[in-house]
């Protein structure tokens, strides 16, 4: 069962389909294909037909009805057959291999043919996997698809070939200095390679509405840059198979589909998964649409960011049927995956840049805050100012019962009102580009502000940014709101697809520029600052202990294998925050970093660089390719180029796991130490170990250049790790040694109760009258393989 089939209830095959459920059209198990090639399914390893397309007389000359259940060489012949199972038994992706260069002899003439192979999962079963009767591995039952085309274009085909003939193009792409001429340059080149009438750049937006930003056309023919589409014009489950099959090519519109005999898999009695096929049937609406526009072939190229479909280049072509041979098919696909790995490069630069903008202003407005001698409204509106982490309009803050502005006007008591609902949803961060539509009790006059991103803080405080209407006229290929006309077929009403895509004009009002992602992200990083200097501005020791505890450190997240606790608690000699900090974030390729750290000292100026390195911490290791010590490399370097002056003990961890390690039922820990305590490991068994094999390295702000060690672990399933800092082991009745002891027996003896609990104990033993110094912790239990 496919991801598509968990998620959406898809009709019966065979059953009708229109524009009201075409949504749930099964459109992975057409039970057809296209007539350009023909389809052979085999079982492996014993090579036997299972299945076969009903046009395989026309290129194999062998009936059909005859070549189900017999082996392959008796379809193809000997050496084609041969050939197949050669590049099928060898090690590896089989489409890395493709295609299979094939002659077959057909009434005494050859015919070359391109084998396009690939594996089907037909069933899941069991085998196996060690001593014992109930030792079992799931083990995958496939069969051989076997899609032939007859060959046409040079030959033999070579990746090498493939990429000579784009090499131009590619050095275009590195040279591009914008994401429109990356855009223009590729659907010129595509169009040139493949020759359709029409190649487009179409780019999703947040709910995969789609906009056409760059095209290459006959010059006859109607401009379609700048047009959007619906979402609807491919739906949900089209856009999955986008994101698995990179390329699908339509080489004749009006063609009728060849069905696939028998209809249903002779294992699983279910129609075949074409996902991975080059000629799978696709759906009558896509066909219907594509007659609608004119179009007589398309071919599509996925565009992926982060192995997302963010958007396609789109073929189309208008005079007749049109084929591009396999190599140019390849060719053009390679040039989509070079795009792509563009698009990612450049978002991901620009948005690197855009946020060392911001950090370094939020790293300023943090050391700011702590100036006792200013309020903090006077603070965070002087320059640079709040306008500076946000583009708004305005911005309106009351903090501490001083009331602020920046920007344009907004009325106190309406920006109050706004507050308060903002409150009211108990978000740490909420936003919205059209106040009407969500809170629409407010009735917040549009041509004052539409749009509002807002920070609760305790007792009514709150930090405010508006933004007025965007007043946005978009373009659409056809009227979005009218995607279907109802025609008579006999005595049913069937919705089809529009038949109109002139350009047509809407305008959204009552809305503001959206919020982005990393424009809440950032406010989020904000309001923890400002519950900082709140806290520190405190005089009431719980209070500020409650302060911190709730906004200075966030809730770590929950990885489906981990159970996470943190804790920070204050010291009790004195109400401020001090340099102690913990930080738990997940990576982009599913691991998960951990960062416990001490700035020295335990004044506001200590409160402060904490902030500063946690911030800088955590924008430097958000990157897969920074290892912990590359993180605390780059994070010395920060501290010497910014002129800091800060000195601190960090260590960085990070906890991954490969298929094979998750088999073993181990998880990997790399980490690397400045200055810090190390690592304290305990087995599901009871068993201690603490990690303090490698000397601890020198702590940041010290010498820069000093080289830093990585070191790695492999860790069981079932076992406790815990960082933590010197408030917990150290006191000045007590030597570290002891209380590294202390702590290693009490989490032995903690270990089976759940890490929440764990960590109020620990620190309830170690601590029972509070602590000389303030305290963080970080406990992480790695769940035990489930069997």
């Amino acid at each position: 069962m496919t991801d598509v089939d968990r998620e959406v209830e898809f009709l019966a095959p065979g059953a009708p389909v229109d524009l009201s459920n075409c949504e749930r059209e099964p459109i992975h198990i057409p039970g057809s294909i296209q007539p350009r090639g023909v389809l052979i399914v085999v079982s492996d390893p014993d090579w036997v037909v299972q299945q076969v397309s009903e046009n395989l007389a026309d290129l194999t000359g062998v009936d059909w009805q005859t070549a189900i259940g017999r082996p392959l060489p008796e379809v193809l012949g000997v050496a084609a057959a041969g050939a197949v199972i050669r590049s099928a038994s060898a090690f590896g992706d089989l489409r890395e291999r493709n295609p299979v260069e094939i002659t077959l002899d057909v009434g005494g003439e050859p015919v070359p043919v391109d084998a396009l192979l690939h594996r089907a999962v037909v069933e899941r079963g069991t085998a196996e996997a060690g001593d014992g009767p109930v030792a079992t591995r799931e083990l995958p039952i496939s069969s051989l698809v076997v899609e032939l085309e007859p060959a046409r274009g040079p030959r033999p085909f070579s990746f090498p070939n493939t990429y000579q003939a784009v090499r131009g193009t590619i050095a275009e792409l590195n040279r591009a200095s914008s994401l429109s001429q990356l855009y223009d340059i590729t659907a010129r080149a595509v169009r040139t390679l493949t020759g359709f009438d029409r190649v487009m750049v179409y780019r999703y937006d947040a709910d995969y509405n789609g906009e056409v930003v760059a095209e290459a056309r006959r010059e006859d023919l109607n401009s379609f840059l700048g047009l959007h589409y619906p979402a609807s014009d491919i739906p949900a489950q089209a856009r999955a198979l986008y994101e698995k099959n990179w390329i699908r090519l339509i080489s004749d519109v009006g063609y009728t589909p060849v069905p696939i005999h028998p209809v249903d898999h002779p294992v699983t009695g279910r129609p075949l998964d074409l996902t991975y096929s080059t000629l799978r049937s696709v759906s009558p609406i896509h066909v219907e649409y594509l007659h609608n526009m004119g179009v007589r072939a398309s071919m599509s190229i996925s565009l992926l960011r982060d192995d997302k479909l963010w958007g396609l280049i789109a073929c189309h072509h208008y005079d007749g049927p049109h084929a591009p041979p396999y190599a140019t098919r390849a060719a053009a696909e390679f040039l989509g995956s070079t795009l792509s790995l563009r698009l990612t490069d450049r978002a991901a630069e620009e948005e690197v840049q855009r946020a060392l903008r911001v950090r370094s202003t939020l790293a300023w407005l943090t050391a700011a805050t702590l100036d006792e001698d200013r309020t903090l409204t006077e603070t965070v509106l002087g320059s640079p100012s709040l306008l500076d982490v946000l583009a708004a309009d305005g911005v309106v803050v009351n903090l501490q019962e001083q009331r602020g502005a920046a920007g344009a006007a907004l009325p106190q008591s309406l920006a109050d009102a706004v507050a308060a609902w903002a409150a009211s949803r108990g978000d740490d961060v909420v936003a919205t580009e059209s106040l009407g539509a969500d809170a629409p009790h407010l009735t917040v006059p549009t041509e004052l502000v539409c749009g509002a991103l807002v920070l609760p803080l305790p007792e009514g405080q709150y930090v405010l940014w508006f933004r007025g209407e965007a007043v946005r006229h978009i373009d659409w290929g056809g009227d979005p709101h009218n995607k279907a006309i109802a025609e008579r077929e006999g005595d049913e009403i069937r919705l089809s697809p529009r038949k109109s895509f002139d350009r047509w004009r809407e305008t959204v009002r009552g809305r503001s520029e959206a919020w982005t992602p990393q424009e809440v992200g950032e406010a989020t990083e904000l309001r923890t600052h400002l519950l900082e200097a709140l806290y520190a501005r405190s005089r009431s020791i719980v209070r500020a202990a409650e302060t911190l505890q709730r906004s200075l450190l966030s809730d770590p997240p929950e990885p489906d294998h981990l159970d996470v606790g943190v804790r920070y608690v204050p010291a009790t000699r004195e109400a401020q925050v001090g340099g102690d900090w913990y930080d738990v974030f997940r990576q982009p390729d599913g691991s998960t970093m951990l960062v416990i750290g001490d700035v020295v000292g335990h004044d506001t100026q200590a409160a402060a660089t904490m902030a500063q390195l946690r911030g800088l911490l955590r924008g430097i290791a958000y990157d897969n390719g920074n290892g912990p010590a590359s993180v605390l490399s780059r994070l010395d370097a920060a501290i010497e180029g910014l002129d800091l002056g800060a000195m601190a003990t960090v260590l960085v961890g990070r906890l991954e796991q490969t298929a094979e390690e998750r088999a073993r039922g181990v998880t990997r820990l790399r980490w690397a130490n400045a200055g810090h305590l190390p690592p304290l490991v305990v087995g599901p068994d009871g068993t201690q170990r603490l990690l303090d094999s490698a000397r601890p390295g020198l702590l940041l702000g010290v010498d820069p250049s000093v080289a830093r060690t990585e070191h790695e672990v492999e860790i069981e399933r079932g076992s406790t790790l815990l960082l933590y800092t010197d408030g917990l082991v150290e006191r000045r009745d007590q030597v570290f040694d002891d209380g590294v002891e202390l702590l290693a027996e009490a989490l032995a003896e903690l270990r089976s109760r759940p890490v929440e609990e764990m960590c109020d104990q620990l620190i309830g033993r170690l601590l029972p009258d509070g602590g000389e110094d303030d305290v963080a912790l970080v406990a992480v239990r790695l769940r035990p393989q489930e069997r």
